[in-house]
């Protein structure tokens, strides 16, 4: 694109520090909440086992990516860089002390009241100490079977120094003494467990005590751990595990093939810089302060657990025990009126638009619009976004199908979607095979927009069609999160997302979107200015109030915008899933603001921005967080919904029951702190299970 957004480098926010809260420490915060679910009686006991593994599936990348770029920092001597001014040394002692906290919570939740829980309705994780003879027979007889043939010991000497150990993979530090069949005298070796090995083994009926009994394949190893060190005697033998820093780093504008030198950077993600050790807390401190050494870590990266190291590959066990009665109950999603009768989807979205509410409802219409568009001798172009969509998708086989059909298919993949890249990689190169037009979008800004525009022949004239959503096209999470979809075939709007599509795949300055907000183009500005216009509203004695949905608010300028429409007496009411910089109810600067944080069985992910606007109420959807990288680089989009019904259902379903909420709902304190919302009087209030109630099939 011709024209370069203004550099948000200099936007140095006139408040002071004290106003803002650290991001990497909200992230721990809401960590928190998330295992407040695990801890929560009234969940059902398996699904408290997946909230205990989501905690840790989102340490992990919390790891990976937020605190490794805080040791970069360190490591650089960077000063504060964020709006809150805390240095990167105190930012790095706080979330410890805090990630510290949460995981022993973790791991005493789980021996003390999960585990226990689970065994009361049958399902079991024996310890060796609880093995059966026959049990124990059928271990031994699975190590040599299974185990033996593809581990690998390796004893450190001056010709076996330590090995190269992958991001997050299970390892065991084994201490020996005696000498091997060459006379070494080697103290130590380590053993990595093969990624192919399952971690959590169901044990076979007629072997098992019970329904539903596993064993953990560390157990496995730990009783038979011997017998790869013939005539030696293993002293101990523990596990850990290593998280490493898996930012990709591409130099996006010297590189000539984005997607060649992604592909070469890929394999390196297992063996960046290690940022985190977690140990069995039966490690001793000499073996400990070893694997600290080796891998150029301090103690306060070492992280002791009671139990294993890796708690996320726990979330398998749910799908493998047939037990309904332990998880949420079951629903089948809804269909709006409008298409549940309706046979031709392009002849309804010319009668109007259709918004779907998923998990609620649906995500088959949206996968329905793409395949339609496929299958129809008079649809002549499909042209879709695709940021996560999963290695196993419907619709990326659809735009397949309807290249080979000789439609003219063109698809926007951005290939620095972190920890998609493989997929999308795979996705693009299919793609090409069978003469899609694949793009990667623009250098130094992530395609984040989720649109798909349809092109059809109709007497004569053609037609668009237009999809745009508020969550990726991928058929799982639609399942699990919360977003919204519009397809629509109104003019104005096909007309603003072909023009973006032809910024994406061409050259030329970009021209003006006449119903639709761009980053990282005006985005930003239009949010500050519905903002400043609620403000100016208010002081004119007008209607004026703000309530927007999101993952996130960072954006030190939003922030100050909405400071400064609290100080005129608009009313501002922030549901926010993750991390807060903003800090509420702070007198003389932001008493009526309000923001609360929704964590249930659905993850919260809907975008939505309504201003009273004085009275003519204006509602918005979006791919956006408020946040530097939303506004400044990456292609988003923000879209009005017109249809004034529609609009009016957004607020009743994706906001109203969220500020009602009694159950789910977490009340943001002044310091940055939550306070669970307590029912004082009146009937229990949930928004997700009224969503459910509302709009699932009966």
């Amino acid at each position: 694109m011709g024209n370069k957004p203004k550099s948000d480098s200099r936007r140095v926010p006139p408040l002071p520090p004290e106003h803002f809260l650290n991001r990497e420490l909200q992230a721990l915060k809401f960590n928190r909440r998330v295992l407040a679910q695990a801890e929560d009686r009234a969940t059902p006991p398996l699904e408290r086992l997946k909230f205990l593994c989501i905690v840790s599936s989102n340490l992990d990348e919390y790891f990976e990516i937020r605190v490794a770029g805080v040791k970069e920092q360190l490591k650089l001597g960077a000063a504060a860089a964020e709006a809150d001014g805390l240095a990167p040394r105190e930012i790095y002692s706080r979330l410890t002390t805090i990630a510290r906290e949460l995981v022993a919570r973790q791991y005493v939740l789980l021996n003390e009241e999960i585990l226990p829980a689970l065994a009361a309705a049958g399902i079991r994780f024996l310890r060796r100490g609880e093995w059966t003879p026959a049990q124990q027979e059928w271990v031994r007889e699975f190590f040599f079977r299974e185990m033996m043939p593809v581990l690998t010991p390796i004893g450190l000497d001056p010709a076996h120094p330590f090995p190269r150990v992958f991001n997050k993979s299970l390892n065991f530090a084994v201490e020996l003494d005696g000498r091997d069949a060459f006379g070494r005298d080697s103290r130590a070796a380590i053993v990595q467990a093969p990624r192919v090995l399952p971690r959590v083994i169901r044990l076979p009926r007629g072997v098992a005590g019970g329904p539903d009994d596993f064993i953990f394949l560390t157990s496995i190893l730990h009783a038979h751990v011997g017998e790869l060190f013939a005539g030696m005697n293993v002293v101990g033998c523990h596990q850990f595990r290593v998280t490493r820093n898996s930012d990709l780093f591409v130099e996006e504008e010297e590189v000539k093939d984005l997607r060649k030198a992604l592909q070469g950077e890929l394999p390196q993600r297992h063996l960046g810089d290690a940022v985190r050790l977690e140990v069995d807390d039966t490690m001793t401190p000499a073996m400990a302060s070893f694997l600290l050494e080796q891998l150029g870590l301090a103690e306060t990266d070492l992280y002791r657990v009671n139990g294993p190291v890796n708690l996320v590959r726990l979330m398998s066990v749910p799908d493998q025990v047939d037990r309904p009665d332990l998880k949420y109950r079951p629903f089948q999603p809804g269909l709006p009126k409008a298409l549940a009768k309706s046979k031709d989807l392009f002849e309804t979205l010319r009668k109007g638009d259709v918004l779907l509410h998923r998990p609620f409802q649906s995500f088959a219409p949206v996968i329905d619009f793409i395949r339609e568009a496929a299958r129809d001798p008079q649809v002549v172009a499909i042209k879709q976004t695709v940021y996560r969509t999963g290695t196993d998708s419907v619709i990326m086989q659809t735009l397949i199908d309807a290249a080979r059909a000789g439609k003219e298919v063109t698809v926007v993949v951005e290939l620095m979607a972190r920890f998609d890249e493989e997929a999308n990689i795979n996705w693009a190169a299919r793609l090409e095979e069978v003469g899609a037009h694949v793009v990667y979008g623009v250098v130094g800004h992530k395609t984040h927009a989720k649109m798909a525009l349809v092109v059809r022949r109709e007497e004569g004239r053609l037609m668009r069609y237009v999809h745009l959503g508020t969550g990726n096209y991928h058929p799982r999470t639609a399942r699990l999160y919360t977003d919204f979809d519009l397809l629509t075939a109104s003019p104005g709007i096909c007309a603003d997302v072909n023009e973006v599509f032809q910024q994406l795949t061409g050259l030329g300055k970009a021209t003006k979107l006449r119903h639709v907000w761009q980053s990282p183009f005006t985005l930003h500005q239009r949010v500050l200015e519905a903002i400043e216009g609620e403000t100016r509203n208010a002081r004119a004695g007008k209607p004026a109030a703000i309530t927007a949905k999101m993952n996130a608010l960072l954006e030190p300028a939003v922030i100050e915008a909405l400071y400064r429409a609290s100080q005129a007496g608009v009313k501002v009411d922030l549901v926010v899933r993750g991390v807060c910089a903003l800090r509420p109810g702070v007198a003389k600067l932001s008493e009526n603001i309000r923001v609360r944080s929704i964590v249930g069985r659905f993850l919260e992910h809907t975008r939505i921005f309504r201003f009273a606007n004085g009275g003519k109420e204006r509602v918005w959807l979006s791919s956006a967080d408020w946040m530097d990288r939303n506004f400044f680089r990456r292609i988003e989009l923000a879209f009005p919904v017109e249809d004034p019904k529609l609009a009016r259902r957004i607020v009743r379903e994706g906001l109203k029951p969220y500020l009602d909420d009694n159950t789910q709902a977490w009340e943001m304190q002044p310091d940055g702190t939550y306070q669970r919302r307590k029912r004082a009087r009146g009937r229990k209030r949930c928004a997700q299970a009224e969503l459910l109630a509302l709009l699932a099939s009966p």
